[in-house]
């Protein structure tokens, strides 16, 4: 692809689309600094009328004449140029017919994001590097204006992109970088293993950005990146089948048993497709674990028995894995130790344990699920009496209730559990006996010891 344009004898004029590689001598208004401030202000002002028109009208042919001089002879005077040169010849692109032109329109396109690297690496606000954040833009953009072409292109473009941003690269970045390695695979370039791969990278950053922003509480945005990782799994689904997983993964293992990233990387997928049934998946967790006996690899052995229902063995490792120092990963950590401790009937162990995964992210309702369903289920060994044995579905309900509240996903199915329970209540006949009243302050006692509000049932 080509990042020059040669002008040739045509007239500046009648070609006001194009740009060449601008003649830079270091200053930021180049050799001609007044000329160049009178450019920037008329192409601004046109920019301007042609904005306000709704990118309608003819301001941005005269927009264009002034915004390529200032391109090309003074590229360091403001990043504005750039910005806006971006939407003209994009609009300009989407209206070509001739597909000449239309080609030395995005190679220009791409000199432009390529020269805002070159000349304002660092935002304007953060002083951070943007390079991969214009990168990802390009690389959208290119595999957009013709993906069955672009492809290939745009997949090394975009994979630096997140070379350089890592979970801090767009959606569209993940997107099309994606939709660009399965094109290579569905072409023959490639092999599908490089697919797998490529997924499992990209999906931990989708999932990282879900994680970050539900904790956060930007609904919005963690609601963009589940959308995000559908259209990924979408796109993954003709790749996506246990058994073409184990295939893949099968002959890795069998010829490098002990590279410990490799194993990292077999548990971790093997995990996330949901194929912990496979012998490859037992083999390589253990495996990882033997040789690196770390939190992470402690989490899947830890997992791995409490789904096989050995609970006590199952402890230690589970214990360990709360350790990890990403938070996501340690948030499951101390979900599958509380339920761990509460199949072992431990359950202020287990309640103490959800506690933790409560703070750690403090948007999830399960670990008021995990609570309030062993409030539930400690009822009748919670009592001695009519009334006691029913008391403790009070506090359970008010656990779904914070659940529900804190994850508002919930509301459906806490209601129901509510309204299951709810029947359970001391009747009205029952709390008059005793001598309470609906809305009294109640305290629960046994290891639950909380206190509540009286309620009858329903």
């Amino acid at each position: 692809m080509a990042l020059s344009i040669v002008i040739g004898l045509m007239s500046f004029a009648s070609l006001p689309d194009e740009v060449i590689k601008p003649q830079d001598n270091g200053s930021k208004y180049g050799k001609d600094s007044a000329t160049c401030v009178m450019n920037i202000s008329l192409y601004r002002e046109f920019y301007k009328q042609w904005k306000q028109s709704g990118y309608k009208n003819s301001s941005l042919n005269d927009a264009l004449k002034s915004w390529r001089w200032v391109f090309n002879n003074c590229p360091r005077s403001t990043e504005n140029i750039y910005v806006d040169g971006v939407k003209m010849i994009d609009y300009k692109i989407k209206k070509a017919k001739n597909p000449s032109v239309k080609e030395k329109l995005i190679d220009s396109l791409m000199l432009v994001y390529d020269q805002r690297i070159q000349y304002f690496p660092l935002h304007y606000i953060t002083k951070k590097p943007q390079e991969g954040t214009i990168l990802g833009r390009k690389g959208v953009d290119y595999y957009l204006f013709d993906p069955a072409k672009n492809y290939l292109e745009a997949y090394n473009i975009l994979g630096r992109s997140i070379e350089l941003d890592k979970e801090d690269a767009s959606g569209p970045v993940y997107i099309y970088y994606f939709r660009s390695i399965t094109k290579m695979a569905q072409k023959g370039d490639i092999d599908t293993a490089a697919v797998v791969d490529a997924y499992d990278m990209i999906s931990d950053y989708v999932d990282a950005n879900i994680f970050k922003y539900e904790k956060a509480g930007k609904a919005k945005d963690a609601e963009e990146y589940n959308n995000i990782k559908g259209n990924i799994e979408n796109t993954f689904e003709p790749f996506a089948n246990c058994n073409d997983l184990v295939r893949i993964y099968q002959i890795k293992y069998n010829s490098n048993s002990e590279n410990i990233e490799l194993l990292k990387k077999i548990t971790k997928l093997l995990d996330k497709k949901n194929c912990i049934d496979s012998p490859l998946y037992f083999k390589a967790t253990v495996s990882l674990y033997k040789l690196d006996p770390s939190p992470e690899s402690a989490y899947l052995i830890g997992k791995m028995m409490l789904k096989d229902q050995k609970y006590n063995e199952a402890v230690a490792y589970l214990e360990q894995a709360c350790k990890m120092e990403n938070e996501e990963w340690a948030y499951k950590a101390l979900i599958f130790l509380a339920e761990d401790y509460q199949s072992l009937n431990k359950f202020e162990k287990a309640r103490a344990t959800a506690l933790k995964a409560a703070k750690m992210n403090p948007l999830a309702g399960k670990p008021y699920i995990i609570i309030g369903d062993m409030y539930a289920a400690s009822a009748k060994d919670c009592g001695n009496d009519e009334l006691t044995e029913k008391v403790a579905y009070w506090a359970a309900v008010d656990k779904y209730k914070k659940a529900s509240s804190v994850e508002p996903d919930l509301a459906e199915s806490m209601a129901n559990r509510i309204s299951s329970y709810q029947k359970y209540f001391p009747s009205t006949e029952l709390l008059f006996f005793h001598n309470i009243n609906d809305g009294d302050k109640y305290e629960v006692g046994c290891w639950i010891n909380e206190s509540t509000t009286v309620r009858p049932a329903k």
